[in-house]
């Protein structure tokens, strides 16, 4: 019996693999991947930490609904790594929280 991927089902033919990091580390990402899809490929799990316990999150739903994949994409916070697609260069960090730093004062306040 001969193996078929859904690669060779679907008759895909992917072109060259281009890098992206995450967290400074070079990872591949296959055209038309997500996000999420090249992180799991390079064997990450979870990307993003809770603002109240710190624990870990990834992908829960895959379709864009839940907000638990919520990644820092190109210095962006808050992007569902599920629905953006990587791109060659992308600079990817685990979210931490709400992705902004909340230990800083906005301008003008706090005198």
């Amino acid at each position: 019996m001969n193996k078929r991927t859904p690669l060779h089902l679907v008759r895909a033919e992917p072109g060259p693999a281009h890098t992206a990091t995450f967290d400074g580390v070079e990872i591949a990402v296959l055209p038309g991947q997500t996000v999420a899809a090249a992180l799991w490929s390079a064997g990450v799990t979870a990307w993003r930490v809770t603002r109240g316990t710190g624990a870990p999150r990834g992908v829960f739903c895959g379709i864009g609904v839940c907000f638990d994949c919520l990644v820092t994409v190109n210095g962006r916070p808050n992007q569902r790594a599920c629905l953006v697609r990587a791109e060659p260069g992308d600079d990817i960090r685990t979210q931490h929280g709400t992705g902004h730093d909340e230990t800083s004062e906005p301008e003008g306040e706090g005198r």
